[in-house]
Parts: C-alpha cells; structure tokens; sequence
C-alpha cells in the first residue's frame, strides 16, 4: 500500500465535519479572536501572539458573544423557556456557587 492511498469516505467525512453547527462556531469563535488579536497587537505596537489574545478574549468577550450569538442565531420561539445553558438565571456558570461566584 502506498501513502497515496485514501480510505473510503475521507472526503465525505472532510465535508459532514466542515457542514457541522459545532465546526461552524469553532470557526466564529477563531475569527473572533484574530479580530481581537488584531486589534489588542494595534493597540500595543507589538503582536500579542494568538495565546495571549486567545485567553484575553476568552476571559473578557467570550461570554457576551456566545450571548449575542445564541439570540441572533436562535430566536425564542413561542412558550418557549430559557435554556439551563444559556446563561439566563441564578448563576452563568453551572460551576457557580453561591453568589454566583466560581469555586
């Protein structure tokens, strides 16, 4: 067998993987964080570096895009009740204790 031998279905697998809502928000998200890479790199005069502005943008956006994401993407629907995941009620983290503060 030589390595230019594919294995049945690669390419099909490639496209259900490249279609799929979860691949689709990885690929929001990334975008995201280059913009804000970017942006923060400008700020600064010098490249933050992807790590930097990965955790940067995680610990300050993050939850306020999912946020406005999720309501642009998913309109409520008639009788419809929030979600335990989406942020909405006691705590924004299942993790939360009390106060909403995290353990």
């Amino acid at each position: 067998m030589t390595s230019s031998t594919k294995e049945p279905g690669t390419s099909s697998s490639r496209e259900f993987v490249k279609q799929s809502s979860l691949y689709q928000e990885f690929l929001a998200e990334r975008e995201e964080i280059l913009k804000h890479k970017w942006l923060e790199s400008e700020r600064l005069g010098y490249d933050i570096g992807f790590e930097r502005a990965l955790l940067d943008w995680i610990r300050k956006h993050r939850e306020g895009w999912r946020a406005a994401r999720r309501q642009t993407m998913t309109p409520p629907g008639p009788g419809s009740s929030a979600s335990p995941f989406s942020g909405q009620g006691s705590s924004a983290s299942p993790f939360a204790g009390p106060g909403g503060k995290q353990p």
